[in-house]
């Protein structure tokens, strides 16, 4: 257990299943569902992101229903040298929703959002003067996002149910 997780007590965790199953929840009922007082839960709340372990607030955008209902994960190569060309390339793009360093045969696992085909073309192609792709259009999600609890409660509570995207 790390120290970090050590600092953790029920209370913390709860708040952060409550916390990722709806951020905008009002500290008041935050505080009822955890078993505290509202400055009480406030005070978890800020030394939860004081620490780090609440790294920001997020909101959840379906990308089909902004125009961009075609999603894939474009798994890409790039030799050594280019590692961080194409690092920086990446951020610039639009289109990429997350990139993430792997290992095996790929260097990059990147997911896109765009329009159609063509505009999928467009999105791998911007990437080309540094890798090679071969991309995988996502047709569902059934698991779009899960929570996250410190690792030495898996297995012994359930996650908070939360409402997002199912269908890709």
């Amino acid at each position: 257990m790390s120290e970090r997780e050590a600092q953790m007590d029920d209370i913390d965790c709860a708040i952060l299943a409550e916390l990722q199953a709806n951020a905008r929840i009002p500290f008041a009922e935050l505080g009822r569902r955890v078993g505290l007082s509202t400055p009480a839960a406030i005070e978890r709340v800020r030394r939860l992101e004081e620490r780090g372990v609440i790294l920001g607030y997020r909101t959840l955008v379906d990308p089909a229903k902004v125009g961009l209902p075609v999603r894939a994960f474009v798994k890409v190569t790039v030799a050594g040298d280019k590692l961080a060309k194409f690092s920086s390339l990446v951020r610039t793009l639009p289109e990429v929703l997350e990139c993430h360093r792997v290992t095996g045969a790929e260097s990059f696992m990147v997911q896109v959002a765009v329009r159609d085909v063509t505009h999928m073309e467009e999105a791998i192609d911007s990437m080309m003067p540094y890798v090679a792709t071969n991309t995988s259009m996502i047709l569902a999600s059934p698991v779009p996002w899960n929570s996250i609890l410190p690792a030495s409660r898996y297995g012994q509570k359930t996650r908070p149910r939360k409402r997002g995207l199912t269908r890709g």
